[in-house]
C-alpha cells in the first residue's frame, strides 16, 4: 500500500506520521502537496481552542499548492497533472489530500507553489472585508491592525488598490518592514490606546475602516478610532493564544474583555458606525461566491498586482517551530510548510 507523510496535531503538539495515501471519492481531486498555508487556526487547533477543528490527534491545514496527480468518478481525466492551488477542510499538512474539484483552482503561469499556497486563507479574508464587507473608497483610511501577518500585509496591498492611506499596526521591531510595503503610518499594536494617535493621523477625523484580529478589550479601542459612518471588521482571536502559556484561562480572559453592553444597536445608530464580522472556516457552504473571490485573488497575483509576502519555508519535520513563528508573533508575512526534501 502507497503511503504518505503527514503533521499530526496532538494536544500542544506535531507529529510526523506516516499514513496510507488517500484516494479520491466521486467529484474530488488528489493534490500531490507541494506547500501547505501555516494559519493562526491551526495554532488555535494544537492548543484545543479552536471550536471548528476535529477531534485531536488530526491533521491540520486549510490550504495547499501542488498537482493534481489523481481524480475521482465524474472529474474529467484532462485535470491530471494541472498544476493548481487547493483549499480543504483540515488535512492540508500532508504530502497528498483529497479535495472537491471545485476547490482546487488552476494555478497561473508564473506563480509558483509557495505563493499560491499563501493566497487561499489569508487572501479569502482579506478580499470579503475589504471587497465585500467594509470596501473602503478613494481617499479613505484603513486601519489594519497585525499589519504585517500574511492577512494584514494582503489587506494592506488591496486598500492600497482602492485608493485608501493605510495606518498600520505592529510590533516596533516591524515598523521598518511595514513602511518598506507601502504603509503610509505605522503604530505599535502593543499600546493599549491608540485611537487618539488615529485621529492625529487623520486630522481629527477618525479610520473609515477597522480591521482587528484581536477580540478582547481591543474592540473598544477599536470602536473609538471610527469616523462617522466608520466600519469596524472583526475576523479573529488571536490574543486567546497570547503569552508563552495559552490556553483555555487566556480564551475566557479575552472574552471578558469583550465589550459586550458597550457596542449596543442604540449606540451603532447613535455613533453612526457599524461592525462586522468574518470567519472564512464558516464559508464552506458558500462555494460559488467565494470561489469567484479566489478567481480575482488568482488574476491579480497573475497580474502581480498582488503578491503575498513570505516570512518563510519549512520542512514538514520543523512544523512545530513554523507554528511557533506566528505564536510568537515572529512573522512578517506567510509561513508556508514543505514535505521534507521539497527545497525548504
Amino acid at each position: 500500500m502507497a503511503t504518505i507523510r503527514q503533521v499530526w496535531t496532538l494536544r500542544g503538539d506535531l507529529e510526523v506520521r506516516t499514513a496510507p495515501r488517500p484516494e479520491p471519492g466521486p467529484g474530488q481531486v488528489r493534490v500531490r502537496v507541494e506547500a501547505a498555508g501555516v494559519n493562526f487556526a491551526d495554532v488555535m487547533m494544537k492548543l484545543g481552542l479552536y471550536p471548528d477543528a476535529p477531534k485531536l490527534p488530526a491533521v491540520a491545514g486549510y490550504e495547499v499548492a501542488g498537482a493534481v496527480d489523481a481524480v475521482g468518478a465524474g472529474v474529467d481525466a484532462a485535470r491530471l497533472g494541472t498544476p493548481v492551488v487547493a483549499m480543504c477542510a483540515f488535512g492540508g499538512y500532508s504530502e497528498a489530500v483529497c479535495v472537491p474539484a471545485a476547490l482546487a483552482w488552476p494555478r497561473p503561469a508564473g506563480l509558483d507553489a509557495v505563493h499560491a499556497a499563501a493566497l487561499p486563507v489569508n487572501g479569502l479574508t482579506a478580499w470579503q472585508m475589504l471587497r465585500v464587507m467594509a470596501p473602503p473608497a478613494s481617499g479613505e483610511t484603513v486601519l489594519v491592525h497585525g499589519a504585517a501577518d500574511g492577512v494584514g500585509l494582503l489587506a494592506v496591498q488591496l486598500a492600497r488598490q482602492a485608493g485608501a492611506q493605510v495606518i498600520g499596526s505592529a510590533s516596533p521591531a516591524k515598523h521598518e518592514a511595514l513602511r518598506a510595503m507601502g504603509v503610509d503610518h505605522v503604530l505599535d499594536s502593543r499600546a493599549a490606546s491608540f485611537a487618539a494617535d488615529v485621529r492625529a493621523l487623520t486630522g481629527g477625523r477618525g479610520a473609515d475602516v477597522v480591521l482587528e484580529p484581536r477580540n478582547g478589550r481591543w474592540i473598544m479601542e477599536s470602536y473609538r478610532s471610527l469616523a462617522k459612518c466608520g466600519r469596524l471588521v472583526l475576523f479573529g482571536f488571536s490574543d486567546a493564544a497570547a503569552g508563552r502559556r495559552p490556553g483555555t484561562w487566556t480564551a475566557l480572559r479575552t472574552l471578558a474583555g469583550v465589550p459586550w453592553l458597550a457596542i449596543n444597536p442604540i449606540r451603532l445608530m447613535n455613533d453612526n458606525r457599524s461592525i462586522a464580522g468574518v470567519n472564512l472556516g464558516r464559508m464552506w457552504d458558500q462555494g460559488a461566491r467565494t470561489g469567484g473571490w479566489m478567481e480575482a485573488l488568482l488574476a491579480l497575483a497573475a497580474d502581480g498586482a498582488l503578491v503575498p509576502h513570505i516570512d518563510g519555508v519549512f520542512p514538514f519535520s520543523r512544523a512545530a517551530e513554523a507554528q511557533a513563528r506566528l505564536e510568537l508573533r515572529r512573522n512578517v508575512g506567510k509561513v508556508i510548510l514543505v514535505p521534507d526534501g521539497e527545497g525548504a
